[in-house]
């Protein structure tokens, strides 16, 4: 039987990171992975360019049952760490916005630089290899995996989670963490579009495309970035931010045109150009599609100077206080993370091993550690991975 030190299983951002630190102390280390190719939501990321990371990152910037479990790794391995990383390697980067670090040219970049690292350290990568059983030995696991039988110390599983299916993501992670009995928090799609019943989507049929800047609300949870109406309800950052926070049943409220007194923009408007239409006034603070689906739905004909208060009170409204119930989201085929995951509680946050079972470590995203949009998931895979690797 071969044997390692470490196994890892999953070679996205989280186990490559683990590898490359658990080789350069040393261990001998093996990466399984049931995927063609390492990398592949980091070859999707970012539209292809990958948004490596966020230098605003804090644990604040995070979502789990168990707050402030996040504080150590974030700590140990901050934005900087990776940006230094990328910069040995020559890979030319951008600031987009809100922190938002991209590669210039290709996500591939991230990936042949984490192959890379893994192969000066010695780590060894399986393709294509499934395992398909583990057993707890008194030296640490054996594993069945690719038609072999492989032994090793450490078991880190850095797996994923249900995001993306047609990536090749699976609920593997959560299958071995109840093998060992580790407790699993309720997993559910997060960063994904959020989708409106039929009748509504018959209304907001015209708005298909439309997208424009908004502050988006969940209780006292607030984002402010661009928004995208679609053929099935809303998309876009601000959107895919407040999905995290939302529950089924549960209202959002939407500023469409954030700064912006609508109701007294209007009323100015008539007081200096009551000949215009409404539509025309309106369409000065939202796109004219949206203008006009508002006016075409409250029924009004007419100038702005015949538009009474109580008419322009409900489309100011509309627009600077729009709640709106969604009745789903896409799902995991469209969400980029996962929420949910192992159960903080039950691992050590330093190091990322299962408190009961040493040996046996979580990282990345099938921990229940949920980032915003914006590079901060790659900095929790990348800050984890690095912590398991320093203790594995």
């Amino acid at each position: 039987m071969e044997t390692f030190d470490v196994i890892i299983i999953g070679a996205g951002a989280a186990g490559m990171m683990c590898a490359i630190e658990a080789g350069k102390r040393g261990r001998s280390v093996l990466v399984l992975d049931h995927a063609k190719a390492a990398g592949e939501k980091i070859r999707i990321s970012g539209g292809g360019r990958c948004n490596f990371t966020n230098i605003n990152t804090n644990p604040q910037n995070f979502l789990t049952a168990n707050p402030g479990f996040q504080i150590s790794a974030l700590r140990r391995f901050r934005p900087r760490d990776f940006i230094a990383l990328v910069d040995r390697h020559h890979i030319a980067w951008h600031e987009k916005t809100l922190g938002q670090l991209f590669c210039d040219d290709s996500a591939r970049q991230i990936i042949d630089m984490l192959l890379q690292e893994m192969a000066e350290v010695g780590a060894d990568l399986r393709l294509e290899t499934a395992v398909d059983r583990i057993d707890r030995t008194e030296t640490g696991f054996s594993l069945s995996a690719g038609g072999r039988q492989i032994g090793c110390a450490s078991l880190v599983v850095a797996t994923g989670g249900k995001s993306i299916p047609k990536m090749g993501a699976t609920g593997f992670g959560y299958e071995v963490a109840a093998q060992f009995g580790v407790p699993v928090i309720a997993t559910r799609p997060a960063l994904v579009p959020l989708t409106f019943e039929i009748g509504l989507l018959e209304r907001l049929k015209p708005l298909a495309g439309v997208g424009l800047d908004a502050r988006i609300a969940h209780g006292k949870t607030r984002f402010s970035e661009a928004m995208l109406f679609t053929h099935r309800g809303l998309s876009g950052p601000a959107v895919l931010q407040i999905s995290s926070y939302w529950r089924e049943g549960d209202e959002i409220a939407l500023d469409m045109a954030p700064g912006t007194d609508v109701y007294a923009e209007l009323r100015a408007a008539r007081a200096e150009n009551g000949r215009q239409s409404v539509v025309t006034a309106l369409a000065r603070h939202v796109p004219k599609r949206l203008a006009q689906l508002l006016v075409d739905q409250s029924g009004f004909v007419g100038n702005l100077a015949d538009a009474s208060d109580k008419v322009l009170r409900p489309l100011a409204d509309a627009v600077n206080a729009w709640r709106v119930k969604p009745v789903g989201s896409e799902g995991y085929r469209t969400a980029e993370v996962t929420l949910g995951g192992v159960d903080t509680t039950a691992l050590d946050s330093r190091t990322l091993q299962v408190k009961a079972v040493p040996g046996l470590y979580f990282i990345g995203e099938v921990v229940d550690v949920t980032g915003w949009l914006g590079g901060y998931n790659f900095q929790w895979a990348w800050a984890s991975g690095w912590s398991a690797g320093q203790s594995v």
